[in-house]
């Protein structure tokens, strides 16, 4: 938390552009992974699409962290369920409740979208990001990941 205690959140939306450029930038460097800088139309055209989500965590009026994820829709039934892709907290917010504040309010505008299912792909030996999650309810489920060049070779 801050001084004052404040945490807001909030979805980025069509129109967002400078806040989504910020917020990717920070997700890049506490990855420290590299990233180039996304065109103007790339970022409207993915912050219009309403399978993609993008939440941005604000201590006082500092831009601390985010959350993105993905809508898939199912095939059995007419629903989505969600796939968290990244969370990121600057280094120096960590363990003050911001991944928390991101994750709840993730979990709740996706309650009021109809949306009862969420998951998230964690490293088996990120033991940070898995003691995050099951603090927070969640169970872990026996599933590997396999992952393929995109030459289809």
């Amino acid at each position: 938390m801050t001084e004052s205690g404040q945490i807001r959140t909030q979805r980025l939306a069509a129109g967002d552009r400078a806040l989504a450029r910020s917020l990717f930038a920070l997700m890049a460097a506490v990855f420290d992974e590299p990233s180039e800088h996304l065109s103007d139309s790339y970022l409207d055209r993915l912050l219009s699409r309403s399978e993609f989500w993008a939440m941005a965590a604000f201590a006082d009026d500092d831009l601390v962290g985010g959350v993105t994820a993905h809508a898939l829709p199912m095939t059995t039934e007419e629903s989505s369920e969600l796939l968290i892709y990244d969370i990121a907290v600057r280094p120096e917010h960590q363990r003050r409740g911001i991944g928390r504040a991101l994750m709840t309010a993730l979990r709740q505008a996706a309650t009021a979208e109809g949306i009862a299912d969420l998951f998230v792909p964690a490293d088996n030996d990120d033991r940070h990001a898995l003691q995050f999650y099951r603090r927070l309810g969640g169970v872990a489920a026996p599933v590997t990941i396999f992952t393929f060049p995109g030459d289809g070779e």
